[in-house]
């Protein structure tokens, strides 16, 4: 047993298939029972604990937790004082942001924000919308809502802020976006104390940094092939790549072998091109992390 460690929140909910996928791509593998809070993990320097989301950064920013996993609207929805070690950019269905909007009835005289001088607002967000309408100068009643928000306008309040990541939910429901308070994606934090231990900012980094190198690892590949050395030149114009490709001579000098790493979306286009100028024995392979 390690002398050392690291209490480490994770989001459950929404956000934890999506959260423990990354981890495991990171290079950590995450038990987790459904009658436990506490996962288990295969690194023994670490403690972990399914919290929500918008708890998290409350609990890093009182101690309780060394470090967590929550979105940066419930860091500023909370105003936890907490130090951001990376951005992660996935969210519990897509790789788009999550948007907090104002959000009114398609048929709503409201145009913009302004139009809510003295209306009634619902949310689940009080803290992010207070400080939205506050720095637009517009004094509204924000009220707390328990969940189903989108139902409660126009009979019981004037516009709702909602989350949303693609809308169609919105639009189902005949709504209309106002404004955007923020856009958000989870964010790696820690407790400021913690980052002051030695042991635990240095453990910190690296988890930070094997997270960031899986989350670029997501939407690339990497590919091989061998060509002919008179149409390297060609083959090197044509070819999009994250660096410089590397480049090693075969046994048979007349050809060589290349390795790159380049965007996913690319490669179905890509490999029959690189068929045709030549190019042999292409390969193609997932990556788990890329460090940059």
């Amino acid at each position: 047993m390690s002398s050392h460690n690291l209490i480490l929140g994770l989001p459950n909910g929404s956000l934890q298939n999506a959260t423990l996928d990354l981890f495991e791509k990171a290079g950590w593998n995450i038990y987790v029972s459904s009658r436990s809070y506490r996962p288990t993990s295969d690194d023994k320097e670490l403690e972990l604990r399914l919290i929500r989301a918008q708890e998290i950064g409350r609990y890093v920013d009182h101690g309780f937790l060394d470090c967590g996993i929550t979105g940066k609207d419930w860091i500023a929805e909370n105003r936890a004082d907490v130090e951001v070690i990376c951005d992660l950019a996935y969210s519990r269905s897509s790789t788009n942001p999550t948007r907090w909007v104002l959000v009114v009835p398609e048929n709503s005289p409201i145009q913009t924000v302004h139009d809510l001088e003295g209306k009634r607002i619902a949310t689940e967000s009080v803290g992010l919308t207070t400080d939205f309408l506050k720095s637009k100068g517009v004094n509204a009643e924000v009220e707390f809502s328990w969940g189903a928000t989108e139902v409660k306008v126009p009979e019981l309040v004037d516009a709702i802020v909602d989350v949303t990541e693609t809308g169609s939910s919105l639009r189902a429901n005949k709504l209309r976006i106002v404004d955007t308070l923020m856009e958000s994606f989870p964010q790696f934090v820690a407790n400021k104390s913690a980052m002051q231990d030695e042991w635990k900012r240095e453990k910190l980094e690296r988890i930070g940094m094997l997270l960031t190198a899986a989350q670029a690892a997501r939407d690339v590949v990497g590919l091989k092939m061998n060509i002919l050395s008179a149409n390297l030149d060609q083959l090197l114009e044509n070819l999009p790549a994250l660096r410089n490709p590397t480049v090693s001579r075969l046994a048979d000098e007349s050809w060589v072998a290349i390795e790159t790493v380049l965007d996913e979306a690319v490669v179905r286009e890509l490999i029959p091109e690189l068929k045709a100028m030549g190019a042999e024995g292409i390969i193609e392979y997932p990556l788990n992390k890329l460090v940059l």
